[in-house]
């Protein structure tokens, strides 16, 4: 029971949840930048939340199973087609042994997701079976996806239960909401204001470890340089070349750049779609809201899965 990948994408890897309790010992917690889109896709096919998944990025796989099986794709739209006939996203779908599925490149959003029924049967390093490519740990032999490779699936799917859900927009601009701080003392008036009025555009350098922005610089009182602390999900970064930096999922553990904000969790998943030369905008809340909007997207997770686990 595997996978088969025909052509793998120019980045393509296993990611699941993360890697949790290591970062003490320099290991970032990785897993699916899109977590939210990681979610669905194994909750349309009967999984648990934060099972490993084939994360793509701008250009999809092509792959052929060799076992009956169901599959969901979410996340940015790659234009899917199974056995050459278009297939939705968002949606489960039945496959039979020979099948090839194929994806080309994203119209909408970055990252696209590939969920299989029963996960992928590959070794949990620390927890997770997430890619972690600087370590070369984790996922398929530690690095990303190659043509030939072929993925160990847990089971061979015969029962199939229809799920569907609509997908989500990705538009050209987005707000994110922010948090201010750690450091947001180490800037100036003007710099906050800079930060919070102004209009950042996401760069061909944003990766798996941060959104590179270009636009404003914004001021600092004394310089940038900080001694290193912890890095969460979200943090901005004021290099020194004065524009931000979102840290996300592959983010080293400690950083020398102060942070002016932190964007808040449930609005990562957003982050994670934006293609170069997407607009953003940087939105200030106050922790309680940050808290409710959190709690608000676990409990509608939760709503969701079992909607779609009793077709209810």
């Amino acid at each position: 029971m595997k996978l088969t990948i025909l052509s793998p994408g120019p980045l393509s890897t296993i990611q699941d949840a993360g890697r949790f309790g290591a970062m003490g010992k320099g290991f970032s917690p990785g897993g699916a930048m899109d977590t939210e889109a990681m979610t669905l896709a194994n909750l349309l096919v009967g999984n648990a939340p934060g099972v490993g998944v084939v994360e793509m990025t701008m250009l999809g796989i092509t792959a052929r199973f060799d076992c009956d099986s169901v599959f969901a794709l979410t996340g940015a739209d790659m234009c899917a087609r199974l056995n050459d006939r278009p297939v939705e996203s968002y949606c489960s779908i039945a496959v039979r042994s020979g099948d090839v599925l194929s994806m080309k490149a994203a119209k909408t959003g970055m990252r696209a997701y590939l969920a299989v029924a029963g996960g992928f049967d590959l070794p949990v390093v620390m927890g997770s079976v997430s890619t972690n490519l600087k370590c070369g740990l984790g996922g398929f032999q530690g690095r990303k996806l190659q043509k030939g490779d072929e993925l160990p699936l847990n089971q061979s799917v015969t029962a199939f239960q229809p799920r569907r859900l609509s997908p989500p927009d990705y538009p050209d601009s987005i707000s994110l909401r922010v948090l201010p701080g750690p450091q947001d003392d180490a800037f100036t008036s003007q710099g906050m204001e800079t930060f919070l009025t102004s209009a950042y555009t996401v760069t061909d350098k944003a990766d798996r470890m941060g959104l590179r922005l270009s636009g404003e610089k914004i001021e600092s009182k004394n310089g940038v340089d900080i001694l290193s602390d912890g890095i969460a999900a979200g943090s901005v970064q004021i290099p020194a070349s004065g524009t931000p930096i979102i840290m996300m999922a592959d983010r080293q553990t400690t950083g020398g750049y102060a942070k002016i904000a932190t964007v808040i969790s449930a609005d990562l998943s957003r982050a994670a779609q934006a293609r170069p030369g997407t607009r953003i905008r940087f939105v200030q809340v106050t922790e309680a809201e940050a808290i409710r909007l959190r709690r608000e997207a676990e409990k509608k997770r939760k709503q969701l899965g079992y909607e779609l686990l009793y077709g209810v």
